[in-house]
């Protein structure tokens, strides 16, 4: 049933703060909203290597080819110029390049020069040395955190290519419905609607309309019951009928961590 005045407007919005706050007392441990991440160009890496070396950095770049069996190199150089840089994947868990080179990756990890025996043994891994015969002794990160960087609209448009996937998204906050519950817009038209994000507890510091975020997070379809068994709260009966029928089956994004832009 739509919402048709502002009475009933009233009334939903209070029903779902009220739900914020139980999600606040079963998440209260979840820090949201965090200081900004600072990103950093792979081309800032490749040529002033030594301020990074042994360094923590996060970058959000186009992948250019894969290397070996779960590496491969990226670079923010326009048209692709320039030396790219290498992603080790020393997250413990495989990771699935995009198809579209279009989308990208977001990577956390150390900044290091590849000398593969000693990246080996610090990292545990098993590295096939002719793979990165090109790499040898170029700086590289070794990822602990690796996961997509879509649009907003990409999600929404192609949604089963995301779901049960962990990704980091930027949009600007067009609607906000409680809380807890958000959408994000972004201006490139992907044909897409809006996505719906669903924050694990209030924030500290309070997201505003029009105000651009980033939010790491799990897609994953907006199916009430399941997200009430997986998050260990319950909706009011009426905020369930105006979250299906307008949300039902549509992705949502679970977040994890948020920082303003």
């Amino acid at each position: 049933m739509a919402i048709n005045d502002n009475s009933q407007r009233g009334d939903f919005l209070q029903a779902l703060s009220k739900v914020g706050v139980l999600v606040f007392l079963v998440a209260r441990s979840c820090s949201l909203f965090n200081a900004k991440a600072t990103i950093t160009n792979t081309s800032e890496i490749t040529d002033n290597t030594n301020e990074f070396i042994g360094n923590s950095a996060t970058i959000k770049s186009r992948v250019i080819q894969k290397v070996g069996l779960s590496s491969f190199t990226v670079s923010d150089a326009r048209f692709f110029r320039g030396d790219p840089l290498v992603v080790v994947n020393a997250s413990g868990a495989p990771f699935d390049l995009p198809s579209d080179q279009n989308i990208k990756v977001q990577v956390t990890g150390q900044v290091r020069n590849l000398v593969i025996p000693k990246i080996e043994q610090e990292f545990n891994l098993n590295i096939d040395d002719k793979s990165y015969k090109d790499y040898i002794n170029k700086p590289a990160i070794i990822a602990r955190y690796i996961v997509l960087a879509p649009q907003p609209g990409r999600i929404t448009q192609h949604p089963e290519q995301y779901y049960r996937r962990r990704v980091a998204v930027t949009g600007k906050v067009e609607n906000i419905r409680s809380p807890v519950l958000l959408t994000l817009h972004e201006n490139q038209l992907f044909g897409g609607e809006d996505l719906l994000v669903l924050l694990k507890a209030p924030p500290k510091v309070a997201i505003n309309q029009n105000q651009t975020v980033s939010i790491t997070g799990e897609v994953r379809p907006f199916i009430i019951a399941a997200i009430e068994r997986d998050y260990g709260f319950t909706w009011d009966l009426n905020v369930k009928r105006e979250l299906e029928g307008k949300y039902g089956n549509r992705p949502i994004l679970v977040a994890e961590t948020a920082y303003p832009e």
